[in-house]
């Protein structure tokens, strides 16, 4: 009997996973290794968050969602009902392993999470962000021990009491801080008062929930009272040390990484060293590792590029491949089956009801207090409903410690997934904050007016073309009119990285269209250098050059700099060709969806619009203002679009170092426009464009007589006589062209329409050696039926161009009411 016994025990128990195979070849199978089949399970949960984010992308939904959603289709409610599917991806002998990789994951996630949280900002929360705050944290906790009594009487009897009551309190007060900012961001609500307002109350929300999961986690022992009360005091005494002793000597570290110089390799090692050990001493302690973890994230300093090396250095492995496996292991958890029933459904229900009652109830009620108003209080309250990780953190503590059984698991979980995903779709459905901005006369560079003020926002995504910019802005400037301001505009692509809602909270602080502040205030370095490349040019020359960046998603963008572009009242909006050039002159694509950006800017833009092909406009440095010595060539076919071109080459010719060249194209005598090399003939123009192309012409003829403006006519039919016409342009260093000039296309297929058919031949790769800028006049009968920007004579929403020696920041301080 005692030999059957031990059969029986071999056969239920498997030996350990060896950690690598011999290989195929040799007769083993990898999945029975250790470490090929963790290989496969990251590759497999990878694929699948990602395409699900990819399929929920339309709906707005964060990330977050579709790991959650991935862990649960992995996990024994769909596909791990095949009992051959979780035996050879997820077989319990592999749990251990998978389950370690995942809290590791989950450990440098939470020291991330620690260095969004800016502990100096949250002592600075208004009283009405606290009381929203306070009140979104009492109601919901306590509408959860009232829950957790309904589930302790039906499906939860055997858990204990105590920790139970706790563990549901917390669940349902909880707002997840990263996952709001996203979903502020994505909808652009970060810089408004209801943005700030609601990151202000997360902020305060998830300090309160880790000390409120702290409290659980130590009563959820199974000791003594006392016991929980040496846990709490410990926990207590080891934030007290690392403020006291840790963070003297992270801010060293800090202080020895100067701007401009990489991070010290030994203190990156030493850094995330020391995360391990807090969390060792937090387990030891026996609260949870991840607390360890998270509050050496706290206590780094926010100032310098250290924190940011941080993050650069760890997210991208930790956000992209381990910490999907922290959701799978939930996912394993979770069994939406064990939900069957009336009672179980209904239970359910209840959750769900009283976790939004809770949360937006109380959220409601304190901001009517606060004199919100109606609308916005409702905003607000669905946006601190959102769940995220610190939610399944939660319960998946509470599962492994017991506390909760495989059905209320799965409700919560189900709760949780349920409330973070209304979330976008109702706050879209009902709010939508009006942009506004004072309606204003020149929004065009061909004017009456010709010595007003020029305004231009320029904008650019990388610091590659900013030399190309500041030297095309020196060229600009107009010695004898009344100056030029530029809106230097940032374009950033808002992502699920940890340093992408680390660059929006900085953004956050100075309101719409983000103010980059002063270089101690962001930890970003390339941001710091854009900042001061612009204000070095600003300090040497006569242009008022005022950076800002846009952080937003490339599906949004645009709206960021439409608005902005109304709200400055510029006249011009400048973007960057979606192609750059290589040293061979080739033209690769930076990617599709920045084209999409400027085509969306020239269909909804309230003034002119130039797109810049930038060849290295006076080379790889900025050019001082004594060296500019620039060859601008215009070339004239005709049309609205043209005579800007004409306009700004007049304005640019300004400048003594630089000689314009305006080549008009005309058609051979008899015909009215040009004609295609099939036949065809090229777009016409009516009386009025033909009498305003003259009109433009004779006052170009008499600004010709200084030398720095020349003249020339050339008769071309076919497209192959305006072909190499262009090409038999001497050496410039500047095209403009119309975009939508009266000719037929120049090449035989395009695929940048937004660039017009001379546009389109000029940014061919090998066309010219030039940088060319296609320019598009603001046209008000093509104007979009719903704009982007609502204009009011009164409006006062977005403070104009700060004055010579205020502060650059325009808007309220981080966390303020």
């Amino acid at each position: 009997m005692i030999s059957a016994a031990a059969a029986a025990m071999n056969a239920t128990c498997k030996p350990p996973m060896k950690a690598t195979s011999n290989g195929a070849f040799q007769g083993d199978n990898p999945l029975d290794f250790a470490l090929p089949l963790a290989i496969l399970q990251i590759c497999l949960v990878v694929v699948l968050t990602r395409s699900l984010a990819f399929l929920l992308r339309p709906l707005r939904q964060p990330r977050v969602i579709a790991e959650v959603i991935g862990g649960i289709l992995l996990g024994p409610s769909a596909l791990g009902r095949s009992k051959a599917f979780l035996d050879a991806v997820f077989p319990k002998q592999s749990l251990t392993v998978l389950d370690t990789l995942a809290n590791i994951g989950l450990l440098f996630f939470l020291f991330l999470v620690g260095l969004e949280l800016d502990v100096a900002a949250l002592r600075r929360t208004g009283k009405r962000a606290l009381a929203i705050a306070l009140a979104g944290i009492s109601l919901p906790f306590l509408l959860g021990i009232g829950t957790s009594l309904v589930l302790r009487q039906s499906i939860a009897a055997a858990v204990p009491a105590a920790p139970f009551l706790v563990f549901m309190g917390v669940a349902l007060s909880i707002t997840a801080f990263p996952v709001l900012a996203r979903i502020l961001a994505e909808l652009k609500l970060l810089t408004t008062d209801l943005g700030r307002m609601a990151m202000s109350a997360a902020a305060v929300n998830d300090v309160a929930a880790w000390i409120l999961l702290a409290l659980a986690i130590a009563l959820s022992g199974h000791s003594s009272s006392l016991v929980s009360l040496w846990v709490l005091l410990c926990g207590a005494g080891f934030v007290a040390a690392a403020a006291l002793l840790l963070r003297p000597v992270l801010a060293r570290m800090a202080r020895h990484s100067p701007d401009g110089e990489p991070v010290k390799e030994l203190y990156i090692c030493a850094t995330l060293t020391t995360v391990l050990a807090a969390g060792l001493v937090t387990d030891a302690i026996g609260i949870h590792a991840l607390f360890g973890a998270f509050v050496v994230g706290v206590i780094v300093p926010k100032e310098g590029p250290f924190a940011g090396t941080l993050i650069e250095k760890v997210e991208d492995l930790i956000s992209g491949l381990f910490l999907p496996l922290y959701f799978v292991s939930s996912g394993l958890k979770t069994n939406v089956a064990t939900i069957s029933g009336g009672l179980s459904w209904a239970l359910l229900a209840l959750v769900i009801f009283n976790a939004c009652l809770g949360k937006i109830g109380g959220t409601f009620l304190a901001s009517l207090a606060v004199k919100i108003p109606l609308r916005e209080a409702v905003t607000l309250g669905f946006l601190m409903n959102t769940k995220g990780l610190v939610e399944l953190i939660v319960l998946n503590i509470g599962k492994d410690r017991k506390v909760l059984n495989d059905e209320t698991f799965a409700i919560m979980v189900l709760m949780a997934l349920f409330t973070t995903f209304i979330t976008t779709p109702i706050v879209t459905a009902i709010y939508k904050p009006a942009r506004r901005a004072a309606p204003y006369k020149h929004r065009r560079i061909e004017r009456r007016d010709s010595g007003s003020e020029l305004r231009v926002l320029a904008c650019f995504h990388g610091r590659r073309i900013i030399s190309s910019i500041i030297n095309l802005i020196e060229s600009s400037r107009g010695t004898g009119r009344g100056g030029i301001t530029v809106y230097a505009m940032h374009l950033v692509e808002l992502s699920e990285r940890s340093s992408a809602i680390s660059m929006v909270h900085r953004a956050r602080r100075n309101g719409l269209p983000f103010w980059n502040g002063k270089k101690e205030d962001s930890g970003d370095c390339s941001g710091d250098q854009i900042v001061v490349a612009f204000q070095a040019y600003q300090q040497l020359s006569r242009v008022t050059v005022r950076p800002m960046t846009a952080i937003s998603d490339l599906q949004t963008i645009h709206e960021d700099v439409v608005a902005s572009a109304q709200e400055k009242r510029a006249a011009l909006i400048v973007l960057p060709f979606h192609r750059v050039q290589h040293l061979d002159g080739s033209m690769e694509s930076v990617g599709h969806d920045y084209q999409l950006v400027n085509q969306r800017v020239l269909l909804h833009a309230p003034c002119s619009v130039a797109i810049l092909i930038d060849r290295g406009l006076g080379g790889a440095a900025q050019v001082s203002a004594s060296d500019v010595s620039y060859s601008v060539v215009v070339l004239f076919f005709g049309g609205s679009d043209d005579r800007e071109a004409v306009s700004y080459g007049l304005r640019m010719a300004e400048h003594p170092g630089i000689v314009l060249s305006v080549i008009r194209f005309l058609p051979p005598a008899g015909l009215s426009s040009f004609i295609a090399g099939d036949g065809s003939v090229g777009i016409g123009m009516d009386a009025d464009q033909k009498s305003s192309d003259e009109e433009c012409i004779n006052q170009l003829q008499e600004s010709a007589g200084d030398g720095s403006v020349r003249y020339e006519e050339k008769v071309v039919g076919r497209k192959e006589e305006i072909i190499s016409a262009i090409r038999e342009v001497g050496r410039c260093n500047l095209f403009l062209v119309g975009q939508r000039a009266p000719v037929m296309p120049l090449t035989t297929r395009t695929d940048c329409p937004e660039l017009g058919p001379v546009g389109s031949f000029m940014g061919a790769s090998n066309s010219t050696s030039a940088s060319v800028l296609v320019i598009k006049q603001y046209d008000p009968s093509a104007t979009m039926a719903t704009p982007l920007a609502e204009e009011v004579a009164d409006s006062h929403v977005v403070p104009d161009t700060p004055v010579a020696g205020s502060s650059s920041r325009g808007g309220l301080s981080p966390f303020t009411s």
